[in-house]
């Protein structure tokens, strides 16, 4: 297992989220040099300003925190995500879309990924695997790594419950290697960040990464 450092987004999405709440997250990542922070589309620009020179990624979030825009909404999002510095991008899958069984879920993933390559960053897709059946989670699993997901994220951390064992290594299990997991919501310290990874994560998505360092420093 790499340095837990290396799996940490660093992440902040609250609805009462302020410019100095982006300093400090900043500020942290570069301290503990974490692997990158997770900021609100709003605070991209600024966060990109003050990341400037350093190799901490840079991801944000699109069609945050439910799913169910239009794809031309999400494909502004992420052009203009992009535009203000944004490396990486987690998308909400459109779930309600899924759950009618409709094929156009694929088809938008596939115009985001193909739009997020262009520009050479990074695309991760949140399933909400709180509410999908497992059976749900690995077809969920199977159209983002068709449609060219550079990762399959578990949850927007807006769900009843977040990221979960059983369900990592069910993806794990599923994906191809090519495609990595981010395990995200209630992962609070260094014992459940271990035991994620342990169990197929290569990212973890959490609001405590600076108390996570620190435990494995301590």
């Amino acid at each position: 297992m790499q340095h837990i450092n290396h799996y940490l987004e660093h992440t902040k999405l609250s609805p009462t989220m302020t410019a100095a709440d982006v300093d400090t997250l900043v500020a942290e990542a570069k301290e503990h040099a974490l692997f990158g922070i997770c900021v609100p589309p709003f605070w991209v620009k600024k966060a990109a300003r003050e990341l400037r020179g350093t190799d901490i990624a840079l991801v944000t979030v699109i069609g945050f925190p439910l799913g169910y825009q239009m794809t031309q909404t999400k494909i502004a999002e992420i052009e203009q995500a992009i535009k203000d510095g944004a490396q990486e991008l987690d998308i909400v899958m459109n779930i309600s879309a899924f759950k009618s069984g409709m094929p156009w879920v694929k088809i938008e993933l596939a115009q985001c990924a193909k739009l997020i390559h262009e520009h050479e960053a990074i695309m991760k897709v949140i399933i909400e695997t709180a509410y999908l059946t497992e059976e749900e989670i690995l077809k969920a699993a199977t159209l983002c790594q068709d449609a060219g997901a550079d990762f399959v994220k578990t949850s927007t951390g807006f769900a009843p419950t977040g990221a979960q064992i059983e369900h990592i290594k069910l993806l794990r299990k599923h994906l191809g290697e090519h495609v990595g997991i981010k395990a995200s919501g209630g992962i609070k310290n260094l014992e459940q960040a271990r035991a994620f990874i342990a169990a197929g994560a290569d990212r973890i998505g959490t609001s405590t990464g600076v108390q996570i360092a620190q435990e494995e420093q301590a």
